[in-house]
C-alpha cells in the first residue's frame, strides 16, 4: 500500500513527481492554488489552461520545466462551487482523487503531492474541516490504487503504484490533527483492502478454513494489543446446539467454522460491542438452487464477514494511537451452502441455539439461519452492550434501494441516527427501513415456531424481522443488508468487491459511548 508522508517548510522545500490541484469551474491557479503556484511559478502560464474549465470530472495534466522540483500538476475539476457541497459532491471529489492516482500510476510516477492550503480552502464547501478532508483524500488515493491481481500472470499485471503521496505544509511542522486523520485513513484502507481481497477471492481458495486462518493470522499480528482469535468447528457447533447454522452447512463437503475475533486492549472496559458478519463462502442456494446466470458472484456472499474482518484489521492498525472505549467482538459464521445428498431439504425443521424451531421452506434463505445462531452465541457468551450484524442478505433490499446502498434496520433510534449519518458521510450510504410486527404472521409456520422465508413482497423486511426474533430483550441491535452494495466499479473501486461496511462499523465502534449512553 502506498505510503503517505508530510513535507513542511513551504514551496522551496516541496518536491514530488506530480501535485494534485482542485479547481471549481472558472477558477485559475491564483484563486485555487496560490501556494502551489508559488512553488511551481510556471503553473499560471501552462498552455493547457486555454482549454481547461474545471468541470466535474475534468482532469488535465499540466507540465512545467522538467528540472523543477514540481514539474507536473494534475488539475482536478470539481464543477460548480455552489453545487459541490450537495449530495454526491464529496463522492465526486473522492472519484477525482482516485482517478488521478490511477493516472499517475499509468504514467509511472513514483510520488504525488497535495498542498494543504488547497485542502483548507475547499474543505468548508463540503462541510468538513481540513483534517477530515485530508482523511477523505488519503483514503480515496489509496482505494483508487487497489487492485486484485492474485491470479494474474506477470504480463497482465498493472504498472507499479506511486511509492508515496505527501501533504505539503507551509509551516515547519505538521498539524497533529491532519496527521491523525491521515493515519486513520490508512487504517481504514488496510481494512478495506482485506475485506475486498476476501470477497474477491474465489470460493475454492476462500473457504471457511481460509477465513479462520486469516482471522488467526490477523489476531497474531495484533496480539500485543489484546487481540485474539477462537474458532469453533462442527463438533463445537453441535455441542452448542447451533442447529440453524449446521442446517446450512450439511450439504457442503468443506466443514463450517464459527470464526471469532476478540479485541480487548488495556483501557477498553465494560460490556463489549458485538459485530456479526454473514460468511457464506459460496451460495448455490442449496436444494433451492439458484439460476446459473451470475451464480459466480455468489463467492461474495461472505462480504458481511469480510467487512467484520476488515474492521478488526483497521482496529489493529489504530492500536498504537487509539483504544476503543470498550472491548469489541467479531463473530463470523462461515460455511458453504451446497446441494448434495445430505443437504437440508425444503420442509425440514431445525432447532436454533436459542431453542426456537424453524421450518426451512427455502434453503436459499440461508444467511438469516447462520446469523440467528451467531447472534445468539454472541449474546450468550459476552452479553454485549450492543450488536450490529451485516450481511448480503436479500435481493429484495437491492430492488428497494438500488445498487450501492444498504438497508438499515434497528430497534434503537439513536443507533439508527448514528449509523445513517456515518454511512452517508463516509461513502457507505444506507437508508432505514421498518421492522413491522405484521411480519410475524407472514413467518408463521403450521408445524414449527416460524418459517425461514416469507412473501416475496417486503422480503427484506421479513428477513430483518426474522433476525429480530433472535435479539434478546433490551439489546441494542442493528442489521445492515448490503446485498446491493457489496460489488461495484468506480474510480475508487476496481470492479468487484467494495468492502462496504468497514468504515461504518469502525465508526460505530469509535462512537460506541455516544450511542450506548443515549
Amino acid at each position: 500500500m502506498m505510503d503517505i508522508r508530510f513535507q513542511t517548510g513551504g514551496g522551496s522545500c516541496w518536491k514530488a513527481d506530480a501535485a494534485l490541484a482542485f479547481f471549481f469551474e472558472g477558477e485559475g491557479p491564483e484563486q485555487a492554488a496560490p501556494a502551489l503556484e508559488q512553488a511551481a511559478p510556471w503553473l499560471g502560464i501552462a498552455p493547457a489552461w486555454r482549454d481547461y474549465r474545471g468541470k466535474k470530472g475534468e482532469v488535465a495534466v499540466l507540465y512545467g520545466p522538467p528540472a523543477m522540483e514540481l514539474s507536473r500538476v494534475a488539475a482536478l475539476g470539481l464543477g460548480d462551487r455552489k453545487k459541490a457541497g450537495a449530495e454526491g459532491g464529496l463522492t465526486a471529489l473522492r472519484h477525482a482523487v482516485g482517478g488521478a492516482l490511477r493516472l499517475c500510476r499509468e504514467h509511472g510516477l513514483e510520488s504525488v503531492a497535495v498542498d494543504m492550503p488547497s485542502v483548507e480552502r475547499i474543505a468548508p464547501v463540503y462541510g468538513l474541516d481540513a483534517p477530515r478532508l485530508a482523511r477523505e483524500i488519503s483514503l480515496a488515493a489509496l482505494l483508487g490504487l487497489y487492485r486484485y491481481e492474485r491470479w494474474l500472470s506477470g504480463k497482465d499485471a498493472s504498472p507499479a503504484d506511486p511509492r508515496w503521496m505527501a501533504f505539503l505544509f507551509r509551516e515547519k511542522h505538521v498539524d497533529d490533527a491532519v496527521q491523525d486523520a491521515v493515519r486513520l485513513a490508512e487504517a481504514e484502507a488496510a481494512g478495506l483492502y482485506l475485506a475486498r481481497d476476501l470477497a474477491n477471492g474465489p470460493a475454492n481458495e476462500v473457504t471457511p478454513v481460509f477465513m479462520a486462518s486469516t482471522a488467526a493470522e490477523l489476531a497474531s499480528r495484533y496480539a500485543e494489543y489484546g487481540m485474539k482469535c477462537r474458532v469453533l468447528g462442527p463438533k463445537e457447533l453441535e455441542e452448542r446446539n447451533m442447529g440453524a447454522f449446521l442446517a446450512v452447512a450439511r450439504g457442503a463437503e468443506r466443514d463450517p467454522r464459527l470464526v471469532v475475533l476478540e479485541y480487548a486492549p488495556k483501557g477498553a472496559e465494560g460490556r463489549p460491542v458485538a459485530l456479526v458478519g454473514k460468511g457464506i463462502t459460496f451460495d448455490s442456494g442449496g436444494i433451492s438452487l439458484k439460476p446459473a446466470a451470475n451464480m459466480a458472484e455468489m463467492k461474495g456472499d461472505m462480504s458481511g464477514a469480510a467487512a467484520v474482518m476488515g474492521t478488526f484489521e483497521a482496529l489493529g492498525r489504530l492500536a498504537p494511537q487509539w483504544t476503543p472505549p470498550c472491548p469489541v467482538v467479531g463473530v463470523m459464521p462461515c460455511t458453504e451452502n451446497m446441494p448434495d445428498g445430505r443437504a437440508t431439504r425444503p420442509g425440514d425443521i431445525v432447532v436454533a441455539m436459542s431453542g426456537r424451531s424453524i421450518e426451512i421452506v427455502n434453503t436459499d434463505a440461508e444467511g438469516r439461519l447462520v446469523l440467528a445462531d451467531a447472534m445468539t452465541y454472541a449474546q450468550k457468551t459476552w452479553n454485549p452492550g450492543g450488536m450490529v450484524d451485516i450481511a448480503t442478505l436479500t435481493g429484495a433490499c437491492a430492488v428497494a434501494l438500488g445498487k450501492g446502498n444498504a438497508g438499515l434496520f434497528t430497534n434503537d433510534d439513536s443507533l439508527a441516527e448514528l449509523l445513517h449519518a456515518a454511512g452517508c458521510g463516509l461513502g457507505e450510504r444506507n437508508w432505514r427501513l421498518p421492522i413491522w410486527e405484521s411480519s410475524r404472521e407472514i413467518l408463521k409456520s403450521n408445524v414449527a415456531d416460524m418459517i425461514n422465508s416469507g412473501a416475496r413482497e417486503g422480503g427484506a423486511l421479513h428477513a430483518a424481522f426474522f433476525l429480530s426474533c433472535f435479539v434478546e430483550e433490551g439489546m441494542r441491535w442493528a442489521h445492515l443488508d448490503i446485498a446491493a452494495a457489496d460489488a461495484g466499479e468506480s474510480p475508487i473501486n476496481a470492479k468487484g468487491a467494495t468492502g462496504f461496511g468497514v468504515r461504518t462499523l469502525l465508526d460505530a465502534v469509535r462512537s460506541v459511548e455516544q450511542w450506548r449512553l443515549n
